[in-house]
C-alpha cells in the first residue's frame, strides 16, 4: 500500500519530548526546552541546546519551557519547537507525516486544541490524540484489550496520571499536577529553608536524580552542590544527604500514595480484584525516583512493578498505537 509521509507519535513532555518514527523506533529525545530572542521572537536553540542556556542567558535570550503540567502554556514557541524537530525528524518532507501525540487524561477539550492546532501549525497533515496513561500502558506491553483490570501510574515531569484500564480504554482515572517539576520544587524549598542556599533547577534535578528517595535507603549517600547563600550573596559549596531528601520529598510522595489510593477506591470490585492480582504498573521518568515503588507498596499492600524502560514507555505506546492509524482515519479526536 502506497504510504503519504511518515507516521510520526511524539510523546510531548513537560521536561522531554521522545519521537517514535513507524519501522524505525525511537529517532529523538530532547528536553523540551526553547531559547528566544525575547526583542525579535526568534528561536536560536531548540532542546538540549537550549537547556543548556537554562538559568544562564543575558536579558535578551529566555530560555524557556513552553508546556507546563503537562499542557501547552506558550502555543507560540510550542509550534516553533515541534516545527524543529519534525524537521529533524523528517528532514524537508514532500508529504506531510500523520502525528499521535500523548496528552495527560484530563485535559480539558480547549487544551486538546490546543496541542492539535501546534501540531497541524508545525507540519502536519493529521493530528490523533491519545491518552498518556493507555499509551504507557501500550508501552509497558501490557494487553489492554482484555476485560480485565490494569492500573497504571506514569509519573512525567509535569503530570502524574493514574488509570484503570479494561477493554482498551479507562475506566477510572486522575490527573495530577505533581510529578517530576514538583520534586524539583520541593528540593528547592527545602535547600532555601534548610541551609539558606539558593539553588536551581538543574542543580534540583542533580540532587532528584542522584540522591533523591522517598523510603529510607540502606546506606545515606551525600552529595556536595554548590549555590548561593542567601546571607551574603555569595557561592557556597553544601553536603546534603539522602535522608535530607527523603524529608524534602515526604509530601509529593504522599500526594501520589493518595492519587493512587482514591482512584483505587472508585475503581469497580471485580476490577480492583484484579489489579490486586496483577500489582501496579509505574511508568515515566518520575517513577525512577528512589523508593517511590517501595512506598506505594507499603501504604497500598498491592505489588507494585516498574515497567522495562519506564521513560520510553509512553512514546512507544504511542508507536504501537500508530499501527492503528488506518482504522482511525477519517476520527480525529
Amino acid at each position: 500500500m502506497f504510504r503519504f509521509g511518515q507516521d510520526i507519535g511524539i510523546d510531548l513532555g513537560t521536561a522531554t519530548v521522545i519521537a517514535y518514527v513507524k519501522g524505525k523506533g525511537i529517532v529523538l529525545r530532547e528536553p523540551s526546552v526553547v531559547a528566544v530572542n525575547s526583542n525579535t521572537g526568534e528561536v536560536l536553540a531548540v532542546g538540549e541546546e537550549a537547556r543548556r542556556m537554562l538559568g544562564r542567558t543575558p536579558g535578551s535570550i529566555v530560555a524557556t519551557r513552553p508546556l507546563r503540567d503537562g499542557v501547552i502554556s506558550n502555543y507560540t514557541v510550542t509550534e516553533k519547537m515541534l516545527k524543529n524537530f519534525i524537521n529533524k525528524i523528517c528532514g524537508k518532507f514532500i508529504f506531510s507525516p500523520r502525528i499521535m501525540i500523548c496528552i495527560p487524561s484530563q485535559v480539558t477539550e480547549v487544551e486538546k486544541k490546543a496541542v492539535i492546532d501546534a501540531a497541524s501549525q508545525a507540519g502536519a497533515r493529521k493530528v490523533y490524540l491519545i491518552e498518556e496513561p493507555i499509551a504507557a500502558a501500550i508501552g509497558a506491553g501490557i494487553d489492554i484489550s482484555k476485560p480485565c483490570g490494569n492500573m497504571i501510574v506514569d509519573i512525567g515531569g509535569g503530570t502524574t496520571d493514574i488509570a484503570v484500564i479494561s477493554l482498551g480504554g479507562s475506566v477510572v482515572s486522575t490527573s495530577l499536577k505533581v510529578a517530576g517539576d514538583k520534586f524539583d520544587e520541593y528540593i528547592i524549598k527545602y535547600i532555601k529553608k534548610k541551609h539558606n542556599i539558593i539553588i536551581g533547577e538543574r542543580t534540583a534535578e542533580e540532587l532528584k536524580m542522584n540522591i533523591g528517595c522517598v523510603y529510607p535507603r540502606i546506606q545515606d549517600v551525600e552529595m556536595d552542590v554548590r549555590g548561593r547563600d542567601l546571607r551574603d550573596g555569595l557561592p557556597k559549596t553544601i553536603t546534603v544527604r539522602s535522608s535530607e531528601m527523603m524529608e524534602a520529598l515526604e509530601e509529593p510522595g504522599r500526594l501520589i500514595v493518595d492519587a493512587v489510593h482514591s482512584v483505587l477506591e472508585k475503581t469497580p470490585p471485580e476490577l480492583a480484584a484484579d489489579i490486586s492480582d496483577k500489582g501496579i504498573y509505574m511508568t515515566g521518568g518520575g517513577s525512577l525516583l528512589n523508593g517511590l515503588d517501595q512506598l506505594l507498596k507499603e501504604k497500598i499492600g498491592i505489588n507494585v512493578m516498574i515497567a522495562q524502560d519506564a521513560i520510553s514507555c509512553v512514546a512507544l505506546g504511542t508507536g504501537k498505537a500508530l499501527d492503528n492509524l488506518d482504522v482511525l482515519d477519517g476520527r480525529k479526536k
